[in-house]
């Protein structure tokens, strides 16, 4: 903790609930305090009293072309010269809704909004709205923001209704809602089965390309670092939606041109750079030398990679659901967090957060983290 960081953190706490306006922030799961971050640019990060670190953080993903992008950072100033905020239809919101359109083929029409929560809850109440049911199936262990009838955990039994996973959450509304375990095919056909003409949606995370998909719920990436989400599907479905249908949804700041700006110039660019293989490629490097790292460590370690995402867990293999990850060792995680975080690497400050790498890490950057890698596991 440096000594302007641990002056910020004092006051935070005086004037802000925990000290931060995210709970993970607080680095509880991983004991002492948060850094504060002065700047970044690309995939490096100062805190307020100068050390720099190697992010893999990325603000919790849409940093994919790296932090202070150029284009993001050209299209933002370009748009707040014209306005900061309309509430009035703009061109950009046209644009980034042809572009996702056209990417994503299951997506025939899409609604704009503000984070990745309100994307999800209006989901679920369009879906509502559609079907006529009420009730909603999700996975132990994926997270949809916090919306109260998804913040709910698994019940006594697989197939109970779930109980309130956060206080304030009514019961009622978690009697809507199904948590299963994750990767149990059957266990989902015999819960449908057992619900007949009940259940209004299936919602998991990450989304499987074939699984015929109503709607699709997307997240902050697409605002290149701004506040935004957005959710769509089949015409049939969107068209339920207000004005031309009977399921309200509004945001006055929703498809507000600085986001709209920031999503556009971020994507373009990843289709102009072919920022899909530059990202598999850096992955791969990365997984290379993690998993090195992790032959020669005397502990349980599992190592999960996918494209540009990825998570060391401090468990035996094999983790494919909530209850497999949730044996890891959550002490060798939290030393490990800080033994990289004093030599220079920011990962996720939770065993249960994924890391994310993005195009402006260098091959220069994995080599030193990867260092940092075998130098941490070593401390442990």
């Amino acid at each position: 903790m440096t000594r302007r960081s641990s002056e910020l953190f004092a006051a935070a706490q005086e004037c802000i609930p925990g000290g931060v306006n995210s709970p993970v922030r607080a680095h509880r799961n991983v004991g002492g305090e948060p850094f504060f971050v002065g700047r970044a640019a690309g995939a490096k990060i100062w805190d307020v009293d100068g050390k720099e670190y190697i992010d893999y953080v990325g603000s919790w993903g849409p940093a994919i072309l790296g932090h202070a992008a150029k284009v993001a950072v050209d299209a933002v100033q370009t748009a707040a010269a014209r306005g900061l905020s309309f509430g009035i239809p703009n061109p950009l919101e046209v644009e980034l809704a042809e572009l996702i359109c056209q990417w994503m083929p299951s997506v025939e029409k899409v609604r704009m909004v503000n984070s990745g929560t309100e994307a999800t809850m209006s989901c679920i109440r369009l879906v509502r709205g559609f079907t006529g049911r009420d009730k909603v199936i999700k996975f132990d262990g994926c997270y949809h923001g916090h919306v109260d009838s998804l913040l709910v955990k698994a019940g006594s039994g697989a197939l109970t209704h779930g109980s309130p996973d956060s206080a304030g959450v009514p019961k009622s509304f978690a009697e809507l809602t199904i948590s299963l375990p994750f990767n149990d095919v059957d266990l989902v056909r015999k819960t449908l089965n057992e619900n007949k003409d009940e259940i209004a949606a299936v919602i998991l995370e990450p989304i499987p390309a074939n699984a015929g998909l109503y709607l699709t719920v997307l997240g902050k990436v697409i605002g290149g670092g701004l506040p935004v989400g957005a959710f769509g599907g089949r015409t049939e479905i969107m068209n339920r939606l207000s004005p031309d249908g009977p399921v309200y949804q509004a945001g006055t700041l929703s498809g507000n041109p600085l986001a709209m700006a920031a999503g556009l110039a971020q994507l373009r660019e990843l289709e102009r750079i072919d920022g899909w293989e530059l990202l598999e490629k850096l992955g791969t490097t990365y997984e290379q030398l993690t998993r090195d790292a992790i032959a020669h460590a005397e502990i349980d370690i599992t190592f999960h990679r996918i494209g540009s995402m990825f998570c060391l867990f401090f468990a035996p293999p094999s983790i494919v659901d909530l209850g497999g990850a949730k044996r890891s060792n959550l002490k060798n995680f939290a030393k490990f967090f800080h033994a990289c975080l004093e030599r220079g690497v920011y990962f996720a400050p939770s065993q249960f957060e994924t890391g994310f790498i993005s195009t402006a890490h260098t091959p220069d950057d994995i080599e030193a983290t990867a260092k940092v890698v075998r130098e941490a596991l070593r401390s442990i």
